[in-house]
């Protein structure tokens, strides 16, 4: 049976989806209230949809970032780049003091920032980097 553990923000995850729904609640609400004499644009409308969606698209990145170690190795989504690496080519896992995630370091030294695990979700945080660090040493 394989051995999968799958780590995503906590926090930023919720500011990420919850700025997203009031956003656009915000947008249509203002929009409704807004007097019949002001009006947009058809280019103007445009524009803000195009700003919107592109706000909602990074707010949805960062909300889907995950980090899964299984047998082979690490799997790391940041926002929509992936990132594959297997725990032999792993050097370690850094997380300073204050580091607002950790960094897998590889015997290459190529450095990926762990984006799903966050600094500001305390324990969390933690037990994943310590999860992650007993699964390289196993």
């Amino acid at each position: 049976m394989p051995d999968l553990r799958t780590f995503r923000p906590g926090g930023a995850r919720i500011v990420a989806y919850g700025v997203g729904v009031i956003m656009l609640v915000l947008t249509v609400v203002i929009g409704l209230a807004l007097p019949d004499e002001i009006y947009f644009t058809p280019a103007e409308d445009v524009t803000l949809w195009i700003i919107i969606v592109v706000v909602l698209v990074l707010l949805h990145g960062i909300g889907r970032s995950y980090v899964r170690a299984d047998n082979e190795g690490v799997e790391v989504l940041n926002g929509y780049r992936r990132h594959r690496i297997l725990w032999s080519d792993i050097e370690g896992f850094a997380m300073n003091t204050g580091a607002p995630w950790p960094t897998l370091v590889t015997h290459d030294d190529e450095r990926v920032m762990l984006f799903a695990i966050q600094g500001s979700d305390g324990a969390y945080a933690r037990d994943a980097v310590t999860y992650l660090r007993s699964r390289l040493a196993a």
